[in-house]
């Protein structure tokens, strides 16, 4: 079952957010974590969702954020001036960069940006919604596991999209918290997203299709239960073999990385869904990628 709509996942995840920017409150039994840092535009929503399913918020001690793109830690910021007992969780390299300068600069322009083009402006000036880095108070790496009372989650580097991503696995309720490690769901199919290193993206997702998943979180486009959560990593291997094999194909005609992105960012546009994201996003994606195969050349 695909999930899109705010809502239980299972009887212990909560889905929040918008279709394109999902997050998440995973409920132990008296300590909630959040997870995923979101788009910045989607804090109203947010507040109203914890209202509505009664969220005791004094209950959320830590905020993991899985990677430090922009879109995926937009609400971060708000969220620690509302609860600033909760602990703000990431690898080291996700705490690197969102204490560098021009990295913050980017992210606060981009996120700008965003609220212009949803027409939020105002509503962020009285939220009081701006970014100017944010402090990561626990730093984590492969192989930790973090406590959220009765349930354990597990931390597992998964570089590839970006050289800060990590997942969160849940054991007891046997839930992958991927991001977009895992690739973004594109309609029936899956969008490739090596942004950082191709091969290290491959890998990420063959580690992470080891772990046995009945609920598959991502943070775009909603979340998967049953056989759509248990086969969406190894169907994501395959898109990325294929994406690979096309980028490849490209970039050996052409010799060039600006061309092949136009080619194969206007083919993926064709097929793109309606809701997807817009065609400056996924021609920077499919740049990042061709420009690591070029060097492999």
């Amino acid at each position: 079952m695909v999930i899109t709509r705010p809502g239980l996942v299972t009887d212990r995840i909560l889905l929040l957010g918008t279709k394109e920017s999902s997050v998440y409150v995973l409920k132990g039994k008296d300590e909630y974590a959040f997870l995923g840092g979101g788009m910045i535009h989607i804090v109203p929503e947010v507040i109203e969702q914890l209202n509505v399913f009664k969220i005791k918020e004094e209950k959320i001690k830590r905020i993991i954020i899985l990677h430090s793109h922009f879109d995926h830690c937009g609400v971060v910021p708000f969220l620690k001036k509302r609860w600033p007992w909760a602990k703000i969780t990431a690898s080291q390299r996700a705490k690197e960069l969102l204490a560098d300068p021009k990295v913050i600069e980017t992210i606060a322009f981009m996120n700008q940006a965003l609220l212009q083009e949803k027409k939020r402006e105002n509503q962020a000036e009285d939220l009081g919604l701006e970014f100017s880095g944010i402090d990561v108070e626990d730093v984590v790496s492969d192989g930790d596991i973090l406590s959220c009372d009765d349930l354990s989650v597990e931390i597992i580097e998964v570089p590839g999209h970006s050289s800060c991503s990590i997942a969160a696995y849940v054991p007891r309720e046997k839930a992958m918290f991927a991001s977009d490690a895992g690739g973004i769901p594109f309609g029936d199919k899956i969008f490739t997203c090596a942004n950082s290193n191709f091969d290290k993206y491959q890998q990420s997702l063959i580690k992470m299709s080891n772990y046995t998943i009945d609920a598959y979180l991502a943070e775009h486009y909603g979340a998967r239960t049953g056989l759509d959560a248990s086969s969406f990593l190894q169907k994501s291997i395959d898109s990325a073999i294929e994406a690979r094999g096309i980028l490849e194909t490209s970039y050996a005609q052409t010799k060039d990385v600006k061309k092949s992105t136009e080619e194969i960012t206007d083919m993926l546009m064709e097929n793109a869904p309606d809701d997807f994201l817009p065609r400056d996003i996924i021609g920077l994606v499919v740049g990042q990628m061709l420009r690591y195969i070029s060097r492999q050349d």
